[in-house]
């Protein structure tokens, strides 16, 4: 099996494994208890969180979860604001916005030639199409004061890097506006921790380990000094008073080892992903690519080829791991929200696949598979 569907997860580390073993073995006391066995639980929990919170911005902390997604559920749900969030969320926070009904803030954006607005100005708007080739400027957030607003803040939600086309935004920017309007800005930075530098000016940030290739089943949330949220799992408030239930001192572990092991080849891994890139596109060169490739992290190749069915491609091509968009949504048979949102067709969408690649994949692989992907297509046409 050839795997290129990193946006979807990536393989563990054996420094993750090897930081787990231990404590799925001998050190396995519940790290909320007072005795020696925990307290040395709890000291493992506090050096992955610093591991992890070194990759992040100084003035927060790091509150452990099960993932991004309930992650993302406690900066939105939590803060209690009205809250808008752009078209191309996952789907994580635009299912929370939409749940949240008459406090969802529809904004205006405007990217590049293409514009993102609010269709009906309701409760169930998120955003409508964007253009795809240039980042937002700083009028992302600027918009008419709403009645619905609380003290007059809102929750703005923009990721960093995209998880089904790459592109990057310009995140310091566009939390530093949404500062000027006395609004609070979340970022999910899951495709972007560990392999990219994380700017400054986000009130809270998502992350989850097994992107970064740590284990499944641990996120975290950073929270600067200052931001206050209700907690939306009650119980015994372990994780400081914000999220209740016993820590794993494993998954932290691995969580650890895999963010000390990203700072530490994060340049590298660029390299090696920049150069992936560059022969998978030759390889792909009949291809369209979906999305921005300026700012745009190259771990991730969306194309697309006209009269290809991308569903029928993946389950043709069986020994190659590839997928049509978010692993979230593609038991669905809809066509990817982000590439209707950047203003594909469903025909163009449903004819798109995600290639994702990283640190442990090889030029060969990538030679391989485009061959057995090029060929699977061309009898399709």
């Amino acid at each position: 099996m050839i795997y290129l569907d990193y946006q979807a997860t990536t393989p563990l580390a054996p420094e993750a494994f090897a930081a787990m073993e231990l404590w799925l073995k001998t050190g396995f006391a519940n790290p909320h208890s007072a005795h020696a066995a925990g307290r040395a639980a709890a000291a493992a929990v506090e050096v992955a969180r610093d591991q992890v919170a070194a990759l992040l911005p100084p003035g927060g902390r790091v509150i452990f979860t099960s993932g991004a997604t309930e992650a993302i559920n406690l900066a939105i749900m939590g803060a209690g604001l009205p809250v808008s969030a752009a078209a191309t969320e996952h789907a994580a926070v635009l299912d929370c916005v939409q749940h949240l009904g008459g406090n969802i803030l529809p904004i205006d954006l405007r990217w590049g030639g293409g514009s993102c607005l609010a269709t009906d100005g309701g409760a169930s708007s998120i955003l409508g199409q964007v253009a795809s080739s240039s980042p937002p400027p700083l009028d992302i957030v600027e918009r008419s004061p709403s009645p619905s607003q609380v003290d007059g803040e809102e929750l703005l939600a923009v990721m960093l890097i995209n998880n089904e086309i790459g592109t990057i935004q310009p995140i310091a920017d566009l939390a530093a506006a949404a500062h000027a309007q006395n609004k609070l800005f979340l970022c999910d930075a899951v495709q972007a921790f560990g392999r990219m530098p994380i700017p400054d000016g986000p009130d809270m940030i998502a992350i989850s380990a097994h992107k970064i290739h740590g284990p499944k089943g641990i996120g975290a949330l950073w929270v600067r000094d200052g931001v206050s949220l209700t907690p939306q799992m009650l119980g015994g408030g372990q994780e400081q008073g914000m999220r209740s239930g016993t820590l794993s001192p494993a998954l932290c572990a691995g969580f650890g080892a895999a963010a000390k092991l990203a700072a530490e080849r994060m340049a590298i891994d660029a390299v090696h992903v920049s150069a992936l890139w560059d022969r998978a596109l030759a390889a792909f060169a009949d291809w369209t690519i979906n999305g921005a490739t300026a700012e745009r992290y190259k771990g991730n190749l969306n194309l697309r080829r006209e009269g290809v069915d991308a569903a029928r491609l993946i389950s043709e091509c069986r020994n190659i791991a590839f997928s049509a968009g978010s692993a979230c949504a593609s038991g669905s048979g809809r066509p990817s929200h982000v590439l209707r949102a950047i203003g594909l067709t469903d025909a163009q969408a449903k004819s798109s696949i995600r290639l994702g690649f990283g640190r442990y994949t090889t030029a060969e692989e990538i030679d391989i598979a485009a061959e057995a992907i090029n060929r699977a297509a061309e009898a399709m046409l």
